[in-house]
């Protein structure tokens, strides 16, 4: 669990994958998962490429059918419940998503509150709040007016992630959210997600690549691996040496990060090798350069 995590924990709804099988064309890519996500608390999964992260993500967000097994919400088949009902639930900002050509910033953005709309309700002062609020906590409230396919990769990817707070769901599935961002903007993006969740109780999910961020970030840590579980739980105790080198086939020697004070790993590649030995034979395991 984070440092210093005083959640208040409201989130009630529960997703879950009970014995779910996934796959493309007839190849199966994630085979009987078993997992329960912790309701309030933030999930990140990791895994090598094509370990069937982004496919896992895409069966509970009900994108996906399953091939066997089923993804559950609230104890019933996500698969089963009606689009909008879900959709007032759960929000999904996917790896790679698509704009309408021309469409602006705040209208994009507002597109992430139309589970909010209906027969009877219609846009309202709540709604500008909700858009408002997400582009000011993503910094692209100066950025409202223009057209979403003029901006930069990294603006892009701010953009749907505020759609995706728009929305303001009890769950939030987010598949690579900070793809296209340098490492300031990263970072600026989980401390938010990590605020979200602070602040509302929000069950966040997300895929990452970087071990270390996620071992920082993550109160629930899942691990992949050829679309099966390999080990879940607190980073502290799933991050070792040996999950690192099955999982990602890597060698690395795993040490205390000194500013979270959560697991960092630190590769040992062919030119340090001889070193990583020495230190590993002597005990000295904080003295291996981050």
């Amino acid at each position: 669990m984070r440092a210093g995590l005083e959640a208040d924990v409201t989130a009630a709804h529960v997703l879950e994958a009970r014995e779910l099988s996934l796959g493309y064309d007839g190849r199966r890519v994630v085979d009987g998962l078993d997992l329960v996500l912790p309701a309030g608390r933030v999930t990140v999964l990791v895994g090598a490429n094509a370990c069937g992260k982004s496919t896992v993500l895409r069966g509970l967000a009900r994108l996906l059918h399953p091939t066997g097994g089923a993804a559950l919400l609230d104890g019933k088949v996500i698969h089963e419940q009606p689009t909008r009902a879900v959709a007032k639930v759960l929000g999904l900002l996917p790896q790679s998503p698509t704009a309408p050509d021309g469409i602006t910033v705040a209208d994009l953005v507002g597109r992430g509150r139309h589970p909010h709309q209906g027969w009877l309700r219609r846009w309202s002062a709540d709604d500008d709040l909700a858009v408002a609020e997400a582009l000011r906590s993503t910094g692209t409230l100066d950025l409202a007016e223009r057209a979403v396919d003029e901006l930069s990769g990294g603006q892009r990817q701010r953009v749907w992630i505020a759609m995706a707070l728009a929305q303001q769901t009890d769950v939030l599935l987010l598949d690579e959210p900070t793809t296209f961002l340098d490492v300031a903007h990263q970072i600026e993006v989980l401390d938010l997600l990590a605020d979200l969740n602070r602040r509302r109780g929000t069950t966040v999910v997300v895929v990452l690549h970087d071990l270390n961020l996620a071992a920082r970030y993550a109160d629930h840590l899942v691990a992949l691996k050829h679309g099966r579980l390999v080990a879940q739980g607190d980073p502290r105790e799933v991050v070792t040496d040996a999950l690192v080198q099955d999982v990602f086939g890597m060698r690395c020697q795993v040490v205390t990060d000194p500013v979270s004070g959560t697991p960092m790993v630190v590769p040992v590649g062919r030119h340090h090798a001889g070193r990583a030995t020495e230190l590993a034979d002597r005990g000295d395991r904080a003295e291996v350069p981050a």
